[in-house]
């Protein structure tokens, strides 16, 4: 760890680790509830449980994304953090905020909006942060070295913020209502959250591989021109059916097309920068975690997206579980992973105990990666099928339920693997020990450094 403040990344890590435990076993109890439809329907419905899920998975993202901004910048800029006060602050607010969300859904108070669910004042809350964040890393920024890793990493995370303010406009009209809402939820996974993928990216790579900072700032610029080129005209392909001028059909088709190219491009990156560093750098785990998550978001993102993004395809399959198949793959290749890939070059600096054992760490690696690509496949399976009973023959929704059961089992086997993986990946983190020799002397490595 070059500088002191750094550290602060550690509790910001610590506090992703526990949410993201959460988001994995809500996750795993909704799936089950697709096996078993009235499981504890009396007392945690499925849709509190589903709202759990899908806001724990945001908010746990964010404090990675946070994280690695307050790891890598002082890094970057050559400067320690300007604040580490404001950096605990804000940490303190989110994790309140959304600790009081999570016990307002359980008891039924949230706004309804799929994602923005949190009651008004915690929204408040989450922009007060993000705010405390920007005035924070910016500061930190602008007071030392500038690198393309940091302009992009900071152009991402504030486009994100500033974005936070739609959730603050609710229409009673429900075409604006959506269009809105769209400006959040997409603009933020297929535009800002790239820019913050490809700056971590570049960061790991410039780190684990050895290359010029020169070719790896190339490389970036590209990715970052591919991704705002194709992800902000891209939003249009949840136009198609929400009541907007007819002309989004195309635009949202062509230029979703695109949205493929970005994700081609950090997965060509990735390798191509690994081939010319062929370094052996000792964190073999953080290696193996950017080039999967580079290689996944592609078939996530990228491939399963164009899969249905075309609206003639799209009119048929909007829904289905298609849909599920390319939002589960999509966010656990270019976010979860990435953040996970953070987390294991981090953690181990952080902690003061670099190298350590990583075989677990890998293992946990291929049991989330194998159990995602099993459960996108099932549910692809599963959402042809449901198109084709559903939406071209006409069969009732509850029979093509029932139809889909099987697949809904196997989906849920693979929760399970993900899960396993997901605390093992936790355990290997945050438990082990390694023992260092120090001076003829074998020492414990301290915690938190």
């Amino acid at each position: 760890m070059k500088y002191k403040t750094q550290k602060v990344a550690y509790y910001y890590f610590i506090a992703a680790m526990g949410l993201f435990a959460v988001q994995v076993l809500g996750g795993l109890l909704a799936g089950w509830i697709y096996v078993s439809p009235n499981f504890l329907s009396d007392i945690l419905p499925f849709n509190i449980i589903r709202m759990i899920h899908t806001n724990a998975l945001i908010v746990w993202l964010l404090l990675g994304f946070f994280g690695a901004a307050y790891y890598m910048v002082p890094e970057e800029a050559e400067q320690e953090l300007y604040s580490v006060k404001l950096a605990y602050l804000q940490l303190i607010i989110l994790v309140v905020a959304t600790l009081s969300a999570v016990a307002g859904y359980l008891v039924g108070i949230h706004e309804g909006r799929e994602f923005l669910e949190q009651p008004l004042w915690v929204k408040f809350c989450i922009l007060i942060a993000a705010l405390i964040f920007l005035f924070n890393i910016s500061m930190t920024a602008l007071r030392g070295r500038k690198t393309a890793i940091t302009n992009v990493l900071l152009t991402g995370l504030w486009l994100l913020s500033l974005l936070w303010i739609f959730a603050f406009i609710n229409p009673t009209n429900l075409s604006l209502d959506k269009m809105y809402w769209w400006f959040i939820v997409h603009l933020w996974v297929e535009g800002t959250w790239e820019l913050v993928m490809a700056s971590i990216l570049a960061f790991l790579l410039l780190k684990l591989t050895g290359v010029d900072r020169e070719v790896i700032e190339k490389w970036l610029y590209v990715i970052v021109a591919t991704a705002l080129f194709s992800g902000i005209l891209g939003t249009g392909h949840h136009f198609y059916w929400i009541g907007l001028p007819s002309y989004w059909q195309w635009l949202g088709s062509i230029f979703s097309a695109f949205e493929v190219v970005p994700f081609f491009a950090m997965m060509s990156f990735a390798f191509v920068m690994v081939w010319k560093g062929r370094r052996n750098h000792p964190n073999k785990a953080a290696l193996l975690w950017s080039l999967g998550s580079a290689t996944v978001a592609f078939f996530g993102a990228g491939v399963w997206g164009f899969l249905h993004t075309l609206h003639g395809v799209n009119f048929y399959s909007h829904g289905t579980q298609i849909t599920a198949a390319h939002g589960h793959l999509s966010f656990y290749g270019a976010y979860v992973a990435m953040n996970l890939a953070i987390f294991t070059y981090a953690m181990p600096i952080l902690r003061g105990r670099d190298p350590y054992n990583q075989v677990l760490n890998m293992v946990s690696f291929w049991l989330m990666t194998g159990g995602m690509a099993f459960m996108t496949f099932v549910l692809t399976f599963a959402g042809t099928i449901q198109t084709h009973m559903q939406r071209v023959l006409g069969e009732n929704f509850m029979d093509v339920q029932d139809m889909l059961s099987i697949f809904y089992i196997m989906r849920f086997g693979a929760g399970i693997a993900f899960v396993i993986g997901a605390l093992l990946f936790i355990y290997a983190v945050m438990v082990p020990r390694k023992e260092i020799i120090l001076r003829g002397k074998v020492e414990p490595v301290e915690g938190p450094a």
